[in-house]
């Protein structure tokens, strides 16, 4: 077959398979030549998903006469104040978007330039261009595309349901707007009912403003603000608490040079940062910016500008995970299920002014039977009171008034009692704190282990009697391949045949610990590593589980001093908000609140 050259409406049609994959496509090229010609204001409309009518007007620049000409030409754009592609400062820069649109659509481009006596209008139907007319426009452009890939058919079959569609776009345009809070954005459409999102404010507060009136009050709620810079990057934004997640990673925004962006390398920075906190079937919340130099980011690598390549991604990497931790250590104790509001909404209340006829003696509390405690209680005056009594605390904390007022003052306050063997209750000066041990303990295990690591090894305890931990011999392959690592924790192992293992040596900050389970934990999480895994996030899973193993269980009774013990530890501990699963270590309840709950305030 010979060689020859393609008509220009195949080569468009071509470029625009790259370009415009589907109509979100189209409102993300369109936006953001909105906001490199400088605009305050972008309206966005869509019908039947985007397919069958999309219009964007903005308040910028607009185009002279000969612009609009040239800007429905292949490889024809503004974004470049010379040829150097390695100092790109815009967001739209190849020239193909106009042109790749008006080859699948009909695309008509009103456009008022200040210079210019009234607007221009131009009309691209399948690659056709019309003669340029004057056109009624005060200021800025107005860009509206009909019938989506008409002159393309195939491309239909492709596209997903319009409510599918429109979500697509709505998401484009959620990006962008994060990206610049400073300019005002309205989105609407049949599909949807119309949401504006005003111009914010200049620096983190209006960023901030901006992030909450799309990701939603909980997240301004739990937003902690993280910042770091080094070699003239910066990474600055927002991460949400770490009990603020998702079960999927869509709740990360990422944007490079103002850009919006999916970056493996800034995901599994993310992902790095937040391991200490959170479970692994769940993912946070987050909105970084990352700043540099234009010249050390390739931002030509995908036709569609959604991927980025880093001339020094280690640097990148690391400030993530630094910024990220630095903000997540300095809010160690502020998660969502410490907040009062959230722990308030699970009381509910017997009484209300609605049930004024309500007779207690129906509550689930009054006693079917006398009770002992009311047989043994000659001095109460009414038979009622037996209802009262729902057995002892687990332990009860006596503080002298002295020690009480100054513990009070501490940010766990003094505790005062254990419930269920499980939780401590403890006082502070404007509330109280229920506190589950095992979670906390788990928590100061674990950062002490990681301490000691980081130090001089973990310390280590000779078993007098080494254990034999019997397990199949795939188990046990797995756990002596990784025996040097086990042993940086103070885990010695060695064969005992060929379906066992013997412990020689535990880490003494466990002390007594049950070797043979925790051992099978190990296991269980080293089957999910690959080599890809870092030897410090595997280390760090080590640490985890071995923290778990060694840290005072739910269902063990605490003397009092040993309760305070631990609130202190708590208080002394980074991170002490979470375990280093992901779950909350305490609730916190305001005294105002309570005191709503009775109906007092």
């Amino acid at each position: 077959m010979p060689v020859r050259q393609l008509p220009e409406q195949v080569v468009n049609r071509i470029a625009a398979g790259e370009v415009v994959e589907r109509p979100a496509s189209v409102v993300k090229e369109l936006v953001e030549n909105a906001i490199d010609a400088g605009a305050s204001r972008i309206d966005i409309f869509s019908d039947g998903g985007g397919r069958r009518k999309i219009a964007i007007t903005d308040d910028g620049g607009g185009m002279t006469r000969i612009d609009l000409a040239l800007a429905v030409e292949r490889h024809a754009t503004s974004k470049l104040d010379d040829e150097d592609l390695l100092r790109i400062r815009t967001l739209g820069f190849r020239g193909e978007a106009l042109p790749s649109i008006g080859a699948v659509a009909k695309l008509n481009i009103a456009t008022r330039h200040a210079g210019e006596p009234h607007a221009w209008s131009l009309s691209v139907e399948g690659g056709a261009k019309s003669a340029i007319a004057p056109a009624a426009l005060s200021q800025g452009t107005r860009v509206e595309v009909s019938d989506l890939f008409y002159a393309t058919p195939a491309r239909l079959k492709f596209l997903k349901t319009d409510r599918t569609e429109a979500e697509a776009i709505r998401e484009v345009v959620r990006r962008l707007a994060m990206a610049r809070p400073d300019i005002a954005f309205t989105l609407a459409g049949e599909e949807r009912s119309p949401v504006t999102w005003a111009a914010a404010l200049p620096g983190a507060p209006g960023q901030l403003t901006r992030l909450g009136d799309i990701l939603g009050a909980d997240f301004r709620a739990s937003a902690i603000d993280v910042h770091a810079e080094r070699e003239g990057v910066v990474v600055e934004g927002f991460a949400a608490s770490p009990s603020l997640t998702k079960a999927n990673a869509l709740g990360q925004y990422l944007f490079v040079n103002g850009r919006p962006v999916r970056d493996k390398l800034i995901l599994g920075a993310v992902r790095a940062a937040y391991a200490d906190y959170l479970p692994r079937d769940r993912h946070p919340v987050v909105a970084l910016f990352v700043t540099l130099d234009a010249r050390e980011v390739d931002a030509n690598v995908h036709p569609a500008k959604t991927e980025v390549r880093f001339r020094n991604a280690g640097l990148v990497r690391a400030l993530i995970v630094h910024a990220l931790k630095e903000g997540l250590a300095r809010e160690g104790r502020r998660t969502a299920a410490n907040s009062c509001s959230a722990a308030i909404e699970n009381f509910r209340p017997a009484f209300s002014p609605g049930r004024a006829n309500w007779d207690w003696r129906r509550s689930p509390a009054y006693p079917v039977g006398p009770s002992p405690a009311f047989q043994t209680a000659k001095a109460l005056a009414e038979p009622g009171q037996a209802a009262f009594d729902v057995g002892g605390p687990t332990a009860d904390v006596r503080l002298h008034e002295q020690s009480l007022s100054d513990l009070l003052d501490r940010p766990l306050g003094a505790a005062r009692t254990q419930i269920h063997e499980t939780y401590i209750v403890s006082q502070t000066r404007d509330g109280l704190i229920v506190v589950d041990q095992h979670a906390a303990h788990e928590r100061i295990v674990y950062e002490k282990l990681k301490a000691s690591l980081a130090r001089n090894g973990v310390q280590r305890q000779i078993l007098l009697i080494p254990e034999i931990v019997e397990m199949d011999e795939a188990t046990v392959e797995r756990l002596l391949e990784r025996s040097e690592e086990l042993a940086s924790f103070g885990l010695a192992i060695e064969s005992f045949g060929p379906g066992a293992v013997a412990v020689r040596e535990t880490p003494s900050l466990l002390g007594k610990t049950n070797a043979g389970g925790l051992l099978r934990d190990l296991a269980e999480h080293m089957a999910e590593w690959d080599e890809a895994l870092p030897l410090e996030r595997r280390l760090m899973h080590v640490a985890a589980t071995m923290a778990c193993h060694g840290s005072v269980r739910a269902g063990r009774r605490l003397k009092p001093e040993e309760m305070n013990a631990l609130l202190r530890e708590m208080e002394d501990t980074p991170n002490s908000g979470q375990c280093n699963h992901g779950r909350p270590t305490y609730v916190e309840l305001k005294l105002a609140d309570i005191e709503k709950l009775f109906g007092r305030r």
